[in-house]
């Protein structure tokens, strides 16, 4: 687990390099933000199509296998994406196809580096195993992000997308000698969970289909999916929503954003800290703590000053950390062992409609009702609508159910007792 965390540590500081000089390197080709977005969208779009077939994928093959090639294939498109930018080859069409390749690739690689990831430890330590995967996802955030300035400068930017190759290929060097732990007994992930009847679907059938209808009739992992959407879509994009008030309402500028999207990191950090104590993480745990991002949101909303802000955005970036570690481990620990990376891939599609819809419905609210009023809103849906499922659950719940009253005793026989 340690190899691991080093090596995604390297991977990750590597992509968000990658990243960063990528959104430049379409600015330099072609001097439209508009086509710097659709890069970003061209890239992401792969996961609603493709990642059922990628989960499929996962399920189907051995994992260190999977692992391993799709981490070499992003490798060799980052190698060549560098050899292109430095023989001044690389035109948009290029840029783009490249992007939608490595968006195919992710599909499989994503789930399959990601289960990996949980085989490496016992069952019972697999919260803490998730939650050190986002220390290492956000400390990999800012060191990329931090390097990618630095290597551009003194390198040029074909260097970063080489450097990024270079960390592929190290994760796929270190894979090969990680050890998996046998689990004897899967410990179920929601503790506030009812139960429920034993599915006949057997583990010989490997269909795109049944990953669909197991997460479908699974009520804790849809309830999940809405939590998690009403968040990503109202609550989450806070490098929009904060940037426009921090520039707006509270006559800030980018050196201002700068020092909240720092303390956004700092706190995320934090919460991964605690989300990796957590044991037996629930979806009542997750749409609590989403609930009070909501309700920190609307406070954010209201921030009279920058240093109320940077107050209230530590705890937000907090609490959505712990959130977001919790939910992970639910999703990837409630499903039996051959059916994770199909729910996986289910999973990833709805992840793609939230981040292509979520944007623009966010961009409109804001144009209806400012910065603020966005803020506002977005965290009253999101805590009203979390507060209102809860309502409506605990009713279900407690509604009363009619005994049968016992049939008369035969003549001769003693009278059956009735239990409730």
């Amino acid at each position: 687990m340690r190899w691991w965390s080093v090596a995604n540590f390297v991977s990750n500081a590597g992509t968000w390099m990658q990243l960063t000089v990528q959104n430049l390197l379409v600015l330099q080709i072609t001097g439209s933000a508009a086509a710097t977005g659709l890069s970003m969208s061209v890239q992401a779009a792969p996961g609603l199509l493709m990642s059922l077939v990628g989960g499929a994928a996962v399920d189907r093959w051995p994992r260190k296998l999977t692992a391993s090639v799709s981490q070499a294939l992003l490798g060799a498109v980052a190698f060549l994406t560098a050899f292109l930018v430095a023989m001044d080859q690389l035109n948009l069409g290029v840029l783009m196809a490249l992007a939608a390749v490595t968006g195919v690739i992710a599909t499989v690689d994503g789930p399959a580096c990601a289960l990996l990831g949980n085989d490496l430890v016992r069952t019972e330590d697999v919260p803490s195993a998730i939650g050190v995967g986002s220390l290492v996802h956000n400390a990999g955030r800012l060191a990329g992000a931090a390097l990618a300035g630095v290597t551009v400068g003194f390198f040029g930017t074909a260097a970063a997308y080489a450097a990024n190759g270079v960390s592929f290929l190290f994760v796929t060097a270190v894979i090969p000698f990680l050890r998996p732990v046998a689990r004897a007994v899967r410990v179920r992930s929601s503790k506030d969970a009812t139960r429920e009847p034993a599915e006949p679907a057997a583990e010989n059938d490997m269909s795109m289909r049944e990953g669909l209808r197991y997460f479908a009739r699974r009520p804790r992992l849809v309830a999940l999916a809405g939590i998690t959407g009403l968040s990503a879509v109202f609550g989450r994009n806070y490098q929009l929503t904060l940037a426009v008030l921090v520039v707006g309402p509270l006559a800030g500028g980018a050196g201002a954003f700068g020092t909240v999207s720092t303390v956004l990191a700092v706190g995320g950090i934090i919460g991964a800290v605690f989300g990796a104590r957590l044991r037996r993480p629930s979806v009542r745990l997750v749409g609590l703590l989403a609930a009070a991002g909501g309700v920190l949101q609307i406070v954010a909303g209201l921030s009279p000053s920058l240093a109320v802000l940077l107050v209230v955005v530590l705890p937000m970036a907090l609490v959505e950390s712990v959130s977001d570690t919790a939910g992970t481990t639910v999703l990837q620990t409630d499903p039996p062992p051959h059916m994770r990376g199909r729910v996986l891939g289910v999973w990833g599609t709805i992840r793609t409609v939230w981040s292509l819809a979520g944007p623009p419905m966010l961009g409109l609210l804001m144009e209806l009702a400012g910065a603020r009023g966005a803020l506002v809103t977005g965290g009253l849906l999101v805590a009203g609508a979390i507060g209102a499922g809860y309502v409506l659950r605990e009713r279900r719940t407690t509604k009363p159910v009619a005994v049968p009253a016992a049939k008369p005793a035969l003549a001769g026989q003693p009278a059956l007792e009735t239990a409730a």
